[in-house]
């Protein structure tokens, strides 16, 4: 309790004058105390826009896309101004645990297939090996698309591939489908075609 606080307690049992005398405060200065608790105060507009900013986006939005939010109605005001005010209301931005898809089956059941390039020399001549893999982009707006992409392991260049929503079997297969279209690969080189779809065509659970 403050000494005002204390004099506004006893002003009815004690003169006013006679109670600052003994705590050795100036009447004026209690007076003025007194005028002051008794106008009421105003939040600034900026950190009322602040605060509804704050839950219009379910309380998730950090400093810097509130200034960004803050800022497009007009308050010109910093991150350090936002950050204390949600400090003094005990507000705190909540991050919610951000999804990655997985492109890899974690089920100890599968079998992976055998790596046949394990210890082969590098091919000296383009279109006699092509490696594949999966991985996943983050789509605007939200969400994820699955890419897999065939590598000529020679040139190291892409010679198929192919995007979707969901990673099935057909993301791999059509990928391969389109290199073989352009590359047109000897009969030779192609008959090896189902062993690499099933190796390469394992779905992940996103």
């Amino acid at each position: 309790m403050s000494v005002y606080q204390h004099i506004a307690q006893r002003a009815g049992q004690v003169p006013v004058r006679q109670l600052c005398q003994v705590l050795r405060v100036a009447p004026a200065a209690y007076y003025a105390w007194q005028r002051r608790q008794q106008v009421p105060t105003v939040e600034p507009a900026w950190q009322v826009a602040v605060r509804e900013a704050f839950a219009y986006h379910s309380q998730r939005y950090g400093t810097r896309r509130l200034r960004v939010e803050v800022q497009a109605d007009g308050h010109a005001v910093g991150r350090w101004r936002i950050r204390r005010v949600l400090k003094a209301h005990g507000l705190r931005a909540q991050q919610p645990r951000s999804f990655v898809p997985h492109t890899t089956d974690s089920d100890p059941a599968v079998r992976a297939a055998p790596n046949r390039l394990l210890g082969q020399p590098a091919p000296t001549a383009a279109n006699r090996v092509w490696v594949g893999d999966i991985t996943y982009l983050p789509r605007q707006g939200g969400g994820w698309l699955y890419l897999a992409v065939w590598l000529d392991r020679c040139a190291r260049k892409v010679v198929g591939w192919d995007v979707r929503e969901t990673m099935l079997e057909d993301l791999v297969s059509e990928a391969l489908r389109r290199a073989l279209a352009v590359r047109r690969p000897p009969a030779a080189i192609r008959r090896p075609k189902r062993r690499l779809k099933r190796r390469h065509s394992c779905p992940a659970k996103p």
